[in-house]
């Protein structure tokens, strides 16, 4: 049974002001309240250990068995439209990028930073397709396709050869997606898959030289060094960590959930995510998209991952600011100006960590929003999350389209 989580904070936002008092003079503020990479570094974490390689960041048979009985109205809708996968030989057709990898910046040019990103988002959901093809289907053909597919890939080295610089880190955000969402997608269908050992051996070296290649890349310090980006590097890490048993890939995964609890305000605001002017509501909520997914793969290794406090800060105080300021945006005090960006919240792939939530907990608030969004689906951070994690006994209504363009009943969230 889920526990109850829920009930929002009343707690003075001084704190909040003065945790980027200074922040105009530099980054030396920021340095005294986040982790610092050496900090981070020095963290014990000896205790955390690969314990079941095959867990995957859920329970793929029991989840299989659950879809052949359920009755639910979004789930029969998702198994559905998987069923009848791809074809592998239109997978296999996708060519490896093998070239230099170089993106451009989103916000400076949004156009370029599309064009250029498609075929990348084109791998992240061919993996994701094919993954969920398999759990709605149990047909081998599905899984076996995934691990050719990145067998593929794996023997032209792809994706190692991505351009890095401090000022143009694009490829490297986009590379940190396309490794978690082939991690995420192959841990779903290796432990059923009989026989082709070479090929998962080179996949899994693969994957494996992919996040220590990734993860060597510090990022800026205050920036990408311990922000959202390091949430992400993190995923990949402990879902590598875990397939590959590498204990210090996953330690460097379990690192960003003891760091982003260390940097949270008492009112459970990531620092660094709601210092993003209009974009502060958007950036909390991405923080937890990546964070949330993450300990569901640590939870799959046997800790208590969801119970962490770090100084009396658990991951259920960033949810409830999340909340908080989602109801009012005056709650994010001085961080951030009152006309917050809502145009996110019409996009379901930034709530996928919602279902995970709600398979462990129960939050009328979280419950309330996601049956408005459904059914969820994110390329690299899980895939199809709806089929994986819903309730497959609940009775939801399947939403309409058009009140799914509605963004929620939360007062004070004004149009972009």
């Amino acid at each position: 049974m889920p526990q109850a989580r829920f009930g929002l904070p009343h707690l003075p936002l001084a704190a909040l002001t003065l945790l980027l008092a200074g922040l105009a003079n530099g980054a030396g503020a920021q340095e005294r309240e986040i982790l610092t990479i050496e900090e981070r570094e020095a963290l014990d974490l000896s205790d955390y250990r690969v314990t079941a390689p095959d867990a995957g960041y859920f329970d793929v048979a029991a989840r299989m068995e659950e879809l052949t009985d359920t009755d639910n109205a979004i789930l029969l809708q998702e198994v559905d439209q998987l069923a009848q996968g791809p074809s592998c030989q239109q997978m296999m057709a996708y060519e490896p990028i093998t070239t230099q990898l170089r993106v451009p910046g989103y916000y400076p040019n949004p156009e370029a930073w599309e064009l250029a990103s498609e075929p990348l988002f084109q791998f992240e959901d061919n993996v994701s397709m094919l993954a969920g093809s398999f759990v709605a289907s149990g047909d081998d053909y599905y899984a076996e396709c995934l691990v050719s597919f990145l067998d593929h890939w794996a023997q032209q080295e792809a994706l190692t050869d991505f351009y890095y610089d401090s000022v143009e880190p694009q490829a490297w955000f986009a590379t940190e997606s396309m490794i978690f969402a082939a991690a995420m997608a192959y841990a779903s269908v290796r432990p059923f898959v009989d026989g082709m050992q070479e090929e998962r051996e080179r996949v899994e070296a693969w994957l494996n030289g992919l996040a220590h290649q990734h993860a060597d890349i510090p990022g800026g310090e205050g920036n990408s060094c311990c922000n959202n980006h390091f949430y992400r590097r993190a995923l990949y890490a402990s879902m590598v960590g875990v397939l590959t048993e590498d204990n210090e890939l996953f330690r460097f995964g379990v690192s960003a959930i003891h760091a982003a609890l260390h940097d949270m305000t008492e009112e459970g605001a990531f620092p660094l995510e709601v210092s993003r002017g209009r974009r502060a509501t958007h950036y909390q909520n991405y923080g937890l998209l990546y964070l949330i997914t993450n300990m569901q793969v640590i939870a799959r290794q046997g800790y208590d991952i969801f119970e962490l406090e770090v100084d009396g800060r658990t991951i259920h105080d960033a949810i409830d600011f999340l909340f908080a300021i989602l109801d009012d945006p005056a709650a994010l005090g001085d961080y951030a100006p009152l006309e917050q960006y809502t145009g996110f919240l019409k996009d379901p792939q930034y709530f996928t960590w919602m279902e995970i939530y709600l398979k462990r907990f129960d939050d009328p608030r979280v419950e309330d929003f996601i049956r408005r969004v459904r059914p969820l689906y994110n390329r690299s951070a899980g895939g199809y999350m709806t089929l994986y994690f819903m309730d497959a006994d609940a009775q939801h209504h399947v939403v309409l389209d058009e009140e799914k363009q509605e963004t929620t009943a939360f007062k004070g969230l004004g149009q972009e």
